[in-house]
């Protein structure tokens, strides 16, 4: 059994390699993305619209690191002074009832993290993308999206933390199966209804109006025998002038979703190439298959979390006094972390080769060209890294770069 002394020190490692191993693999991602552009993507950019990438990825990317050392100083004097602790014993002179002051403590931590993280994501949104011509947000719709997301947090998240402080109290260590059921029984519902119920509070969904491309969309569909009804259209351009598409739902209840930026970008060819992609993830089952394993990570999570629930050096460690529920939660969303570390490394590997098969798929059943170029595309509209190291890739990126996509189509075709 491992010390408080220990444990903080365990604590305190743990965070300052996890923020040097990202500063490492960002300066590593930052390099390449200065080589010469492969013969293969020539005409993707110009030589102004490659230097404004360059310009894009250097921006965000030192404003990424500026966010990230501030993150890191704070956690690691927080944890190293006991600020939780501090902050666990003010909570209790009022609240000693710990179902409370656990609901309190972690409402109180959300609060301070988000006032800390406001000014940068407006500096995000509103001086770097709207430098670089992305932005499409007003002040209004940022802070109507900052309420909308507090309400939700207060509701939803909430509820899920008084049910899992309930079961911790009344079931001990044996509460991560039942809390488990509730997360999948959760998870399957979000999948189902997230475009009819929780979408719709952010975007306006609007069905895909008669015309060249929804008959083509159609046409397709009959096609690979992939009875859709709902085809929708998203105000993506409320927000941002990136386009973007995406399948969701289970059943009768699955909707596929194209971003209006992504339609006045591309032509119908191209758009039905990303359609054919999308039903490729379908027909391959990618979609159950990440809700089994997300499921899956989460009850190996709950599971780890319930060994340790109710350690006393672990509080003791955060600065505590006493033995508290949200202190050693806390404490465990740290040293998940190497865990988490490694099934996101397999996860994005898993991600990868889904988009592989799905590209494959629609290569085989539509055209491989008009997806290709519409990749090319959004690359250049996203002014994209077309360079990216290999290890940056390997632990970031849920999509292969956009090279290796067009080489494994190609192949194909």
């Amino acid at each position: 059994m491992w010390n408080e002394q220990t444990i903080l020190i365990v604590l305190l490692v743990i965070i300052t390699f996890d923020f040097a191993f990202e500063r490492v693999i960002t300066h590593l991602n930052n390099k390449s993305s200065k080589k010469p552009i492969p013969s293969e993507l020539d005409g993707i950019y110009d030589s102004e619209k490659y230097a404004k990438s360059q310009a894009y990825q250097r921006a965000t990317s030192q404003f990424g690191t500026l966010t990230a050392t501030l993150s890191f100083v704070l956690m690691f004097a927080a944890i190293y002074f006991g600020w939780f602790g501090l902050l666990d014993k003010w909570l209790r002179g009022f609240s000693p009832f710990e179902p409370l002051t656990t609901l309190l403590f972690f409402g109180a931590v959300f609060i301070i993290s988000d006032v800390f993280g406001t000014p940068f994501s407006w500096y995000q949104t509103f001086v770097i993308e709207e430098k670089f011509g992305f932005n499409k947000m007003t002040p209004k719709t940022f802070w109507l999206d900052k309420l909308k997301g507090y309400v939700l947090t207060l509701l939803i998240g909430g509820i899920l933390l008084a049910a899992l402080i309930y079961l911790v109290m009344a079931m001990g260590s044996g509460f991560w199966v039942y809390f488990w059921i509730i997360i999948t029984v959760f998870i399957l519902f979000l999948n189902v209804f997230y475009t009819s119920l929780l979408l719709p509070l952010f975007n306006k969904l609007t069905p895909l109006e008669e015309g060249s491309l929804k008959e083509s969309i159609q046409a397709y569909s009959e096609q690979v025998n992939f009875p859709l009804k709902n085809i929708f259209v998203m105000d993506g351009s409320k927000r941002s002038s990136k386009g973007n598409a995406f399948f969701s739902g289970l059943g009768k209840k699955k909707k596929v979703v194209l971003f209006d930026t992504l339609i006045a970008q591309h032509t119908t060819e191209e758009l039905t190439a990303v359609f054919a992609h999308e039903v490729g993830h379908f027909k391959k089952k990618h979609i159950i298959l990440g809700t089994v394993i997300s499921i899956l990570t989460i009850g190996l999570m709950l599971f780890l979390l319930s060994k340790m629930i109710f350690n006393s050096e672990v509080s003791w460690a955060m600065g505590g006094d006493i033995t508290t529920l949200h202190l050693n939660m806390l404490a465990f969303a740290i040293l998940y972390t190497p865990v988490s570390r490694i099934l996101g490394l397999f996860s994005n590997a898993l991600s990868r080769k889904n988009e592989f098969e799905a590209d494959e798929y629609a290569v085989t059943t539509y055209a491989g060209q008009p997806l290709i170029d519409g990749l090319k595309k959004l690359s250049s509209d996203h002014l994209s890294n077309l360079t990216p190291h290999p290890a940056y890739v390997f632990v970031h990126y849920s999509h292969p770069p956009l090279l290796e996509r067009i080489r494994a189509m190609q192949q194909k075709m």
